[in-house]
């Protein structure tokens, strides 16, 4: 009989697939594609089946989380993290998803959004996250994905 894996949801807003190459100085060269064989490592490592997927549409990111919060339910999903992106500061829309499907949220950013522009200080996300990481680079999806693996291990 074979074990069925708990899965765990990588997702990615807006211009992340410009990822390596947008803004470098900002985001690093790394690939999206390079984060997510990160991410698989590491899900793998902590016997999690990752779905790990980027859009650029709104409305894809919000039938993404109303899925993975259906798995929750299901007792077949930890969780999701999330790099909203842009919509970070603009989806009131992607916090009602979150908030309404009760999806256990890590918020993540590749760069310390409190160091850049004020515009990007304040998170619609941030409220309906169980926790946040910032400004740890690519390696900041690692921390998220055990962070998420241990909050859904502790109860």
């Amino acid at each position: 009989m074979r074990h069925v894996l708990t899965s765990v949801y990588v997702l990615n807003g807006p211009n992340l697939n410009l990822l390596g190459t947008r803004k470098p100085e900002v985001y690093g060269t790394t690939t999206l594609a390079d984060v997510e064989e990160l991410c698989r490592e590491e899900a793998a490592g902590l016997d999690l089946d990752l779905r790990f997927r980027q859009s650029n549409h709104e409305g894809q990111l919000i039938d993404w989380i109303h899925e993975a919060g259906a798995e929750v339910k299901a007792g077949r999903c930890v969780g999701a993290v999330f790099n909203p992106g842009a919509y970070t500061h603009t989806s009131v829309a992607l916090h009602d998803a979150i908030e309404g499907v009760e999806l256990p949220v890590i918020e993540l950013h590749i760069s310390n959004v409190h160091a850049r522009e004020p515009f990007r200080h304040h998170s619609y996300i941030s409220p309906v996250a169980r926790s946040i990481v910032v400004g740890f680079g690519v390696y900041g999806y690692v921390l998220a994905l055990r962070g998420l693996h241990h909050a859904a291990t502790q109860k």
